[in-house]
C-alpha cells in the first residue's frame, strides 16, 4: 500500500490530528479550516469526547481545495468539483472563465475606497450599484470594485453634470441591466447547447474535450462582446439621428454629424 504524501508530509492511515495540527500541516489558519467546514467543503471530524480529530482524508481535501483556489475557482465551483458534480472538462472551462476575468491585473477596492479615488460620493455609488449600473466583482468572498470602475463612475458623474436627472439615469441603468442579462443568458445557453453539450457527449478523451471547450470559449467570448458593442453603438447613432431629424434644426444636425464623423463614426446620408 502506498501512503499518500501531501505538502511534504507523509500521512499514515492511522494518523489523526487536532485542528491546530491539521492547520499547520495544510499551511492554513484554523479559522480557514472552520470556514471550509461551514461551507461544507470539508467533512466533519471524528469526536472523542470534546476533542475533534482530523485525518489524512481531511488533509487531502484541503490540498485539493488549495489547488483549485490557485486556479481561481470560486468556493461554489470548488464545492461542485470536489463533490463530483463538475468533471475535468467543466473545471477547465470554469478556470478559463476566471482567467479571462482576471487577465488584466486589477487593484480591488471597497465602495468607500472607490468613492475616495473617483471623487463620487458613497451615497451616489450605493444608489448606482443598487440599479446594477455599477457591478461589483467577488474577490476573496467579498464584493469589490476595481480601478477600471473609477473611470466608469466618473463618466457617469459627467452625465449628471450635463443635466441628466439621477432618477432617470438609474431607471435607464436598471432597464439596461435587465435586458443585457437576458441577452447574456441567451448567449450562454446557446454556447451550452451547441458547443459544450455535444463535446461532453462525444467519445473524445477528457483532456481533448477540455482543450476544445476552452478554445471555443476563447473564440466566442470576444466575438460576441464585439458584436454586441458594435450593434448597440450603431443603433444608438441611428436613433439619435432619427430623433434629431424629427426635432432638431439644420445647424444642430450638421454640428452633431461633424462630431460623429470625428469622434464616433459617420452616419449614413
Amino acid at each position: 500500500m502506498i501512503t499518500p504524501r501531501i505538502i511534504g508530509v507523509t500521512a499514515e492511515p492511522s494518523e489523526r490530528w487536532r485542528v491546530e495540527d491539521l492547520a499547520r500541516r495544510a499551511d492554513l489558519s484554523v479559522d480557514t479550516i472552520r470556514f471550509y467546514q461551514k461551507r461544507r467543503l470539508l467533512g466533519a471530524p471524528e469526536r472523542a469526547g470534546r476533542v475533534a480529530w482530523y485525518g489524512p482524508e481531511h488533509l487531502e481535501r484541503l490540498t485539493r481545495i488549495r489547488e483549485l483556489r490557485g486556479r481561481g475557482l470560486t468556493l461554489a465551483l470548488i464545492a461542485r468539483v470536489i463533490d463530483g458534480e463538475l468533471d475535468a472538462t467543466d473545471a477547465r472551462l470554469a478556470a478559463e472563465v476566471v482567467r479571462v476575468d482576471a487577465e488584466t491585473p486589477e487593484e480591488f477596492l471597497t465602495l468607500v475606497e472607490l468613492a475616495e479615488r473617483s471623487g463620487v460620493p458613497v451615497a451616489l455609488l450605493e444608489a448606482v450599484a443598487r440599479e446594477n449600473l455599477l457591478v461589483a466583482r467577488v474577490h476573496e468572498g467579498e464584493a469589490r470594485f476595481t480601478t477600471a470602475d473609477i473611470a466608469i463612475v466618473q463618466q457617469g458623474l459627467g452625465l449628471l453634470e450635463q443635466g441628466l436627472p439621477l432618477p432617470d439615469l438609474l431607471a435607464l441603468a436598471h432597464d439596461h441591466h435587465e435586458m443585457t442579462r437576458d441577452i447574456a443568458e441567451t448567449a450562454v445557453g446557446l454556447f451550452d447547447r451547441y458547443v459544450r453539450a455535444p463535446l461532453r457527449a462525444s467519445d473524445l478523451p477528457d483532456d481533448e474535450k477540455a482543450d476544445r471547450l476552452v478554445e471555443a470559449f476563447r473564440v466566442l467570448l470576444p466575438a460576441v462582446t464585439t458584436l454586441v458593442a458594435h450593434h448597440f453603438r450603431r443603433v444608438l447613432l441611428e436613433v439619435a439621428q432619427e430623433h434629431l431629424e424629427s426635432v432638431g434644426e439644420d445647424v444642430e444636425l450638421a454640428a452633431v454629424n461633424v462630431a460623429a464623423s470625428s469622434r464616433l463614426e459617420s452616419w449614413p446620408t
